[in-house]
Formats: structure tokens, C-alpha cells, sequence
């Protein structure tokens, strides 16, 4: 069977690009750019392997995977993000996705990650610190979404409170945004 891949993210250009980069593995690209275009390319066109963005608005990639691993068991997903964390990434393989990528990608890495069957115990510790400053990236951004409120953040995040709490005190920079949370409530 020939590849059809389809490209889910939000950034046009990305995906785009993508879908055409794909190309040199002897895939045929489709773009879309949200959950709902994605659920209804599946259902017409079939494609056989997906690269999902985790950030998307409307249906997130967690839950895409969800939805398009109970439509086809056989479709070989990979999670492509620039918000990487542990957690996600256990939970976009439990789902159903094959791999979990960081943004920015390569072709040659996506393709690679297709391919993969089993992990790899040969990976080094020190490439989860990529994940760590990418995690507390998008645990600022909640904040500032959330104007520093705690108890938002952590629900936004779809994580316990304590934990988030937990996290933030581990953050080197904490103090400052804590800093400038008061002076924004002052």
C-alpha cells in the first residue's frame, strides 16, 4: 500500500511544507489544518500514517489521536510539538501514537520515527532537558493566559494543583514571574 500522510497542525506554512517535504519518502501529502478537517479527511481519503501537532485550537492532538486511533487502529501516528513534556508524551503513545517528536523536526526525523517499532534504550538522560525548558515554556504561557492564577493554569494544563506548584518551585526564574504577578495585581 502507498503512503498517505496527512499533516495536522495549525501553522499553514508548517504543514504545507511538510506534506510536500514527505514527498522523497514516496508519501502523498495532505495538509489540514485543525481537528475537524482532520477527522473528515481520515474518513474520505484514508491515510495511512498522520503527523499531529499537540497545540492545535478546537479538538488538541491528544484528543485527535484519541479520536482517529478508534477510526483506524492500522494508522501509524506521530505527535509533533514545540510544547514537548514527559506527560504528554506517554499519553500521545498510550492513545495510540507510534512516536512523539519535538519542533522543530526534520522530514528525515519523521519519517524515521514511522518507522520505528520498539524504543530505543540507547537514548541519552540529558535529551529530556529540551523537554524540561519546552514544559516550563508553555507552564508560563498558561500563566500569563490565565493572568498567574494557579488553580486556571493547572486546570487549562490538565494537572493537579500541587503539582503544578510543584513544578513552578522548580523553576529557576519562578521569582521573577512571581515578581511580576504582584506588581500586576498591585
Amino acid at each position: 500500500m502507498a503512503c498517505r500522510l496527512m499533516i495536522v497542525d495549525d501553522d499553514m506554512e508548517l504543514a504545507d511544507a511538510l506534506a510536500q517535504a514527505m514527498g522523497r519518502y514516496g508519501c502523498e501529502g495532505k495538509a489540514v489544518y485543525d481537528g475537524q478537517a482532520a477527522l473528515a479527511l481520515q474518513g474520505r481519503w484514508k491515510p495511512t500514517h498522520a503527523v499531529i501537532d499537540l497545540n492545535m485550537p478546537g479538538i488538541g492532538g491528544l484528543e485527535l489521536v484519541k479520536r482517529l486511533h478508534a477510526l483506524d487502529r492500522e494508522l501509524n501516528m506521530v505527535v509533533l510539538t514545540g510544547y514537548a513534556s514527559v506527560a504528554t508524551a506517554v499519553e500521545a503513545i498510550k492513545l495510540g501514537a507510534r512516536h512523539y517528536l519535538q519542533k522543530p523536526a526534520k522530514s528525515q526525523q519523521i519519517w524515521d520515527a514511522f518507522q520505528r517499532i520498539e524504543g530505543d534504550s540507547s537514548v541519552m538522560v540529558d535529551d529530556a532537558i529540551p523537554l524540561l525548558k519546552a514544559e516550563q515554556a508553555m507552564i508560563e504561557q498558561a500563566l500569563l493566559r490565565n493572568q498567574f492564577n494557579i488553580s486556571a493554569t493547572a486546570r487549562e494544563l490538565r494537572m493537579h494543583r500541587r503539582t503544578l506548584q510543584r513544578k513552578l518551585m522548580k523553576m529557576p526564574h519562578w521569582q521573577g514571574i512571581e515578581h511580576a504577578r504582584q506588581t500586576l495585581s498591585a
